[in-house]
């Protein structure tokens, strides 16, 4: 089994940054997509950005260069670098990962807020 551990979410003002860690352990070699999806108050979850073991990444339209997906392999640990943080980017985000047997696991989620 894998699972899936989020860290360095926390309060930022507007403008600011953050840098968010997904780290995984167990069964690493059945993971072949990761990803970082955010759920804000009252909305549905929704992608962020994910990456495949090949290094392709696939990110949606509202991160455009602020947001940066890399992976680590050798840490075995996901990140996304966060910059220029707005308001509207206040959510709980997930780490996700999709595996080679067709599950999808979650991590437990990591805060960020952006506010003054």
């Amino acid at each position: 089994q894998v699972q899936l551990v989020e860290s360095g979410g926390g309060l930022v003002q507007p403008g600011g940054s953050l840098r968010l860690s997904c780290a995984a352990s167990g069964n690493i070699s059945s993971i072949y997509v990761m990803g970082w999806y955010r759920q804000a108050p009252g909305k549905q979850r929704e992608l962020v950005a994910q990456i495949y073991n090949s290094g392709y990444v696939d990110s949606a339209d509202f991160v455009k260069d602020r947001f940066a997906i890399s992976r680590d392999n050798n840490k075995n640990t996901m990140y996304v670098r966060m910059v220029g943080l707005k308001p509207a980017d206040t959510a709980v985000y997930y780490c996700n990962a999709l595996l080679t047997n067709g599950s999808a696991l979650w991590g437990q989620g990591t805060q960020v807020t952006v506010s003054s």
